[in-house]
């Protein structure tokens, strides 16, 4: 059994409402994902506020979605795999990076496997990450702030793509063509 969607007229509250009148002004639509999320006006709050630090990092576009699909892809969420990859899209990440990414497979950039690589281990380890991998990232030139900035990044992934496996989340007609 999934979880409702809720619609702004039906939401649980005026607060979830006004959250879901925001995401319509943000997007254009409310996504699926917000829908789902509405049953508590905590976790899309939360995870609105999530999203909108990570995507402050000290990450570029193209590394925002190295992290966003390589957790997406690794928990297997069949919504967030597409909607990043529209994402991926209108932030004019390279063509062959979406692709190596929607598919699952290490990009060629050297720098970006090693954040791929890094993202990764992080997220099936449960946070523990060996000193090889470790190294590795700080040789490709990134730090420590980095290094927590995944952990973010992985908190916000964490809250969307659980929801959306509970909720069994329908892809949004803007998405669906996107869809492995």
């Amino acid at each position: 059994m999934s979880l409702n969607l809720y619609e702004i007229d039906n939401a649980p509250s005026v607060a979830i409402a006004d959250e879901l009148r925001e995401s319509q002004k943000d997007f254009g639509f409310v996504p699926n994902l917000h829908k789902a999320m509405a049953a508590s006006h905590e976790a899309l709050t939360g995870y609105k506020a999530l999203h909108s630090a990570f995507q402050n990092t000290s990450f570029n576009s193209t590394e925002l979605t190295v992290v966003w699909q390589t957790i997406n892809n690794f928990h297997g969420c069949d919504y967030c795999m597409p909607a990043h990859t529209a994402i991926a899209h209108m932030l004019k990440v390279d063509e062959a990076t979406i692709n190596k990414l929607h598919n699952g497979e290490t990009v060629n950039d050297p720098k970006l496997a090693a954040l791929q690589a890094t993202v990764l281990e992080i997220t099936e380890s449960r946070g523990h990450l060996s000193e090889a991998t470790r190294q590795a990232f700080f040789d490709a030139g990134y730090g420590e702030k980095q290094l927590v900035e995944i952990v973010l990044g992985l908190s916000q992934k964490v809250l969307s793509n659980y929801i959306n496996h509970l909720a069994e989340t329908p892809l949004d007609g803007q998405f669906r063509k996107l869809a492995k």
